[in-house]
């Protein structure tokens, strides 16, 4: 039927939010890569200038991986206001909102090299980490409020692909040829502030969520005109009943906070199951790639003029994947997307070992080491790059949503943190067998995806429901309280693991 289709006010409106949103995340992810010497030069040269006295290249490393991993801690206050901000402020408001932190942080990078102040960098990367974290989360729960059921997965996994188009779209930034040249450092990492400007010109002419509007505003009207624009008729009735249903269910319930959501026992198998997909994204590795390119394809042999080029084909990498797991999401389903892109990370990062510990015994192992990096990143991205971020709208309703994402991003951008600082080491550390860990986090993560997540596609929130509560039956049958049965105050250690039992 028409109305549950892609219409032209769906698509401008996904475009507009993501543009100023989720394409950020991937743009500055991958911009940081390319000024890498210049601003360690620009470090070392503020310090000559005002003690006299030039860093140590550790202590230079070590700054320097500071202003990288700052931009994750800047994401993990982002995910906490998420939340805040989208009830307060409606979806679309957050997002809008959100850019106030991008052009203070633009305005703090172009001024940093005149003021002489590595330390506008960094609160620059900590302010524009804040605007990551927000629309990380506010984003894909606007996106799954205003898509019609049978489009949820595919516009809500839409913000995988702009986060891999900002991705390539920073990468070819960067190239020395555009802005990644040493006069002109500052000004790429002022360039985010033009697709938060685009965000602030276009987003206000498109619709709130409806959900949000009828829900959390009890405006039926405003919520019907939504409806209207975005389904682009007028018939949408059974759409609206549903939506009534869900507020009619929800009575005059307040959104959860993140302890009334921990503390809710019928949702806390829905809860491990976001937080453990959430820490696995950022934990397989794959962002670190971006931070971190040059470091791994040295590892590789790949000669250091050529490395700028060879990067771009990761970012490329990931935009193609995504656009193709976006055309499947709603055939194949979430589950298998997921557990099989683990399981395929799994297997590159296995050939990925042998490659790099051959290295110089056989011939062509640094470009089978480049293929396996490749490889790696299209099955990020066919699965965990886009799925992650769909389980906590499909899992939650209306009020536990907001709390879900900011625990589902906190736990994204702590373990995106970790690994930012660690990854350097990692390499340097183990050498060849740097991708080992990694390893280990994708085949963990494609097992307990497999036995604890039912799939979610096509189906209605009650559904879902009831398929957790089919699977917590072994859990009831322990003596463990079922799903759907109000929550309580935890007063027995052993029922903090009924979530074990799968």
């Amino acid at each position: 039927m028409k109305q549950e289709g892609w219409t032209r006010t769906l698509a401008l409106t996904v475009c507009s939010a993501a543009i100023g949103g989720t394409f950020q995340y991937g743009y500055n992810i991958s911009i940081i890569n390319a000024p890498t010497t210049y601003v360690q030069k620009f470090i070392n040269e503020t310090c000559m200038k005002r003690w006299g006295t030039a860093l140590d290249s550790s202590q230079v490393t070590l700054i320097w991986t500071f202003i990288v991993s700052i931009y994750s801690l800047g994401g993990l206050m982002g995910s906490l206001l998420a939340g805040p901000m989208a009830i307060k402020c409606g979806r679309k408001g957050a997002l809008l909102l959100n850019n106030c932190f991008l052009f203070l942080s633009a305005v703090l990078a172009l001024s940093s090299r005149y003021a002489g102040s590595f330390e506008m960098i960094i609160l620059a990367r900590l302010l524009v980490g804040v605007n990551a974290g927000v629309s990380m989360n506010v984003q894909p729960m606007y996106f799954g409020e205003s898509a019609p059921k049978n489009l949820r997965g595919a516009v809500a996994f839409s913000s995988a692909v702009f986060t891999a188009l900002g991705i390539l779209m920073g990468q070819i930034t960067g190239l020395t040829e555009v802005l990644g040249s040493e006069s002109l450092w500052p000004y790429l990492l002022a360039s985010n502030a033009l697709p938060g400007l685009v965000q602030l010109v276009t987003l206000p002419w498109f619709p709130e969520s409806p959900r949000y509007l009828l829900i959390d505003r009890g405006d039926r009207e405003a919520c019907g005109q939504a409806l209207k624009r975005l389904r682009a008729s007028s018939v949408f009735t059974a759409e609206m009943d549903e939506i009534l249903q869900e507020r009619e269910e929800a009575g005059e319930a307040r959104a959860k906070t993140l302890w009334e959501l921990f503390s809710d026992r019928s949702l806390r198998r829905q809860l491990c199951t976001v937080m453990a997909a959430s820490s696995a994204m950022m934990l397989c590795g794959n962002d670190s790639i971006y931070f971190y390119a040059s470091y791994i394809f040295q590892e590789a042999g790949i000669p250091t003029d050529k490395i700028q080029y060879v990067t771009i084909g990761t970012g490329a990498c990931e935009f193609t994947s995504a656009m193709v797991c976006n055309l499947l999401i709603e055939r194949v389903g979430r589950r298998l997307l997921l557990a099989g892109g683990y399981l395929f990370m799994s297997f590159w990062a296995v050939v990925f070992t042998i490659a790099l510990s051959l290295e110089g015994k056989v011939a062509g192992m640094p470009y089978l080491s480049m293929v396996c990096v490749f490889a790696y990143i299209l099955s990020f991205g066919m699965g965990p790059a886009g799925v992650t971020g769909i389980l906590p709208a499909e899992l939650f309703d209306q009020m536990a949503r907001p709390a879900a994402y900011m625990i589902a991003g906190s736990m994204m951008w702590l373990s995106l943190f970790f690994i930012g600082m660690a990854f350097p080491f990692i390499v340097s550390g183990l050498g060849q067998f740097c991708f080992i860990p990694f390893c280990g986090v994708c085949v963990t993560a494609c097992i307990f995806i497999t036995f604890t997540l039912p799939e979610t596609k096509g189906r209605t929130l009650a559904e879902i429901t009831e398929e957790f509560e089919k699977r917590n039956k072994k859990g009831t049958a322990n003596g463990l309280p079922k799903y759907g049965q109000p929550s309580g105050s935890l007063t027995d250690p052993s029922e903090c693991l009924e979530t074990e039992n799968v």
